[in-house]
């Protein structure tokens, strides 16, 4: 699906890894998890293929990507 609007963007300490929850257009949500290397400076890549699931709501997203992705546990 094309339009997909980040509603909550995540980083790590580090800010190598991110997590983005966004929403649809058909009002679902979903979630990616990206990584970066700050020396190269070119952009951000998807390391984990989250996207194609479908929740119905952006708290039901995060839960999902909470219990998925393991740096989040100790992000603060």
């Amino acid at each position: 699906m094309k339009n997909k609007f980040v509603i909550r963007s995540i980083n790590n300490i580090d800010e190598s890894l991110c997590v983005d929850i966004f929403r649809r257009e058909d009002n679902t949500f979903g979630f990616d998890e990206f990584r970066r290397e700050k020396e190269t400076n070119e952009g951000w890549y998807k390391i984990h293929p989250y996207g194609h699931n479908i929740y119905l709501t952006e708290q039901e997203a995060y839960n999902h990507a909470y219990k998925n992705i393991l740096w989040l546990n100790y992000k603060n």
